[in-house]
């Protein structure tokens, strides 16, 4: 009898194992696949931030290194090389997070996990079947890749972002069909390398659920890098005819529009995951959006069911999912966590980042809060122009009344690492003047974190 089994090891899964041991319960984690680490590691955030990464490099190359002296021939893009680097990082990623299972004494099972009654889970594998007890299980099962009857993924040249980090070669013209997070990072990779990048929306702009600005200030970036936008368009159909695709689409006035490409990515977001988990033979079942209901606990309504992750209401973050993962295994102890859902950070990883962290100038107009907002733009910071990273803003929006920071929202080289300035600042409930007070070091892209202060505090920002 186990204390506590895991069903499923992505980021939310493993995390939340390594907590219940370090609390002294003897744990189990189950995993359908050979490898651990779930979709972030292995086929999500992990590899697409190695192509990213490997994508800028030759994008630098190309178009700036040239400005900063250093001088280059005959420059090529070894794609076959740059798919290899990301499947190393993968590789050593996922070994790092088997080390962490052994070093814990957490107990391995390969195969599905489903429920047979509350307290038994049966194991399927290649090997056959076997049955563990537990006291309590975590659901941590992640989510697959989303698309529409009209845009069914063929893996072969309709593709999801799996199949996206592993193509052969560059694709000549890529269409995106979604101009969410996982498409604009995966558009951002190929259009680096030479592809010839198009992005369906069928909204009217980009990254609805941030602030306006940010969407806004994006798309503009993009676009300068050579990426189109198509806004406001419903697909139709996707057609894979061989060596092209077809992609046919209707605009708000119900004219026709047809695409043509090498390859077409379908990158319309991610669904809850819950196939083969057996919930019917413990009284579960999943709401219209196939997630698992949960109170605020993590606790479905078998007490001793807790489920965390995409598999759950709330923002697909593996962030996310980690802090729940820790936040139920505390639970299961008899302690008190806690979680803010609001200073949760969300981060794009195009060039430059994108991170927001708590309300967005649209929610608190919603709300109707008054508010001050300080925008510094990141081009008036010398560190910026030495590095040529001089595109995007940080805003700082602040109660009207108490000055108290109510969210941060930047687009900026690394973004993605000042986002946690307004996240510990907006813990302690600090003012924008308190933010504003803080010596910052210069020559830093943070400087633009304490300039922003300044604009949300009576307009009081120095190098603008």
């Amino acid at each position: 009898m186990f204390d506590v089994v895991v069903i499923g090891s992505g980021p939310g899964g493993y995390v939340a194992a390594i907590r219940c041991a370090q609390l002294g319960m003897k744990t189990a984690l189950i995993e359908k696949y050979s490898t651990l680490g779930g979709t972030c590691l292995n086929v999500g955030c992990i590899p697409s931030k190695a192509l990213l990464d490997s994508s800028e490099h030759f994008y630098n190359a190309s178009h700036h290194f040239s400005a900063h002296g250093i001088e280059m021939k005959e420059l090529k893009a070894n794609f076959t090389q740059m798919i290899q680097r990301k499947n190393e990082v993968v590789t050593q990623t996922c070994a790092g997070v088997k080390f962490l299972m052994d070093k814990n004494k957490i107990q391995v099972f390969q195969g599905v996990g489903s429920f047979i009654d509350p307290n038994t889970i049966k194991i399927t594998s290649k090997d056959g079947v076997q049955e563990i007890k537990a006291k309590n299980t975590i659901i941590a099962t992640g989510s697959k890749p989303n698309y529409f009857p009209s845009m069914v993924p063929d893996k072969k040249r309709i593709i999801t972002s799996t199949e996206a980090l592993s193509l052969k070669e560059i694709p000549k013209k890529l269409i995106v069909i979604g101009g969410g997070v996982i498409g604009l990072e995966l558009g951002s990779v190929y259009a680096r390398l030479g592809s010839e990048v198009e992005v369906i929306e069928n909204s009217s702009s980009l990254l609805n659920a941030m602030d306006v600005s940010i969407g806004k200030e994006l798309t503009k970036i993009l676009r300068k890098e050579g990426m189109k936008f198509h806004f406001e368009l419903q697909v139709q159909t996707v057609e894979n005819l061989g060596k092209r695709t077809i992609i046919k689409a209707k605009d708000k006035k119900g004219v026709e529009l047809e695409f043509e490409s090498d390859y077409c990515l379908v990158a319309v977001g991610r669904k809850a995951y819950t196939e083969g988990l057996g919930l019917n033979n413990v009284g579960l079942s999943t709401n219209e959006r196939g997630q698992i209901e949960v109170n605020e606990q993590l606790q479905t309504s078998v007490s001793n069911i807790y489920a965390i992750g995409d598999v759950v209401r709330g923002m697909m973050l593996a962030h996310k999912a980690e802090e729940e993962g820790v936040f139920v295994a505390e639970t299961i102890a008899g302690q008190k966590p806690h979680i803010n859902y609001n200073l949760i950070p969300g981060v794009i990883y195009t060039w430059p980042e994108v991170a927001s962290v708590g309300k967005t100038e649209e929610e608190l107009n919603r709300l109707g809060v008054a508010f001050n907002a300080g925008v510094f733009p990141i081009k008036a910071l010398g560190r910026a122009r030495a590095s040529m990273d001089t595109q995007g803003f940080i805003k700082v929006i602040s109660d009207k009344k108490t000055d108290e920071v109510l969210g941060v929202h930047m687009i900026s080289a690394r973004a993605a690492d000042l986002i946690m300035e307004a996240a510990v600042a907006m813990e302690y409930r600090a003012s924008a003047e308190d933010i504003a007070r803080i010596c910052h070091p210069h020559p830093t892209y943070s400087e633009a974190m304490k300039e922003a202060a300044l604009g949300a505090t009576e307009n009081r920002s120095l190098h603008i």
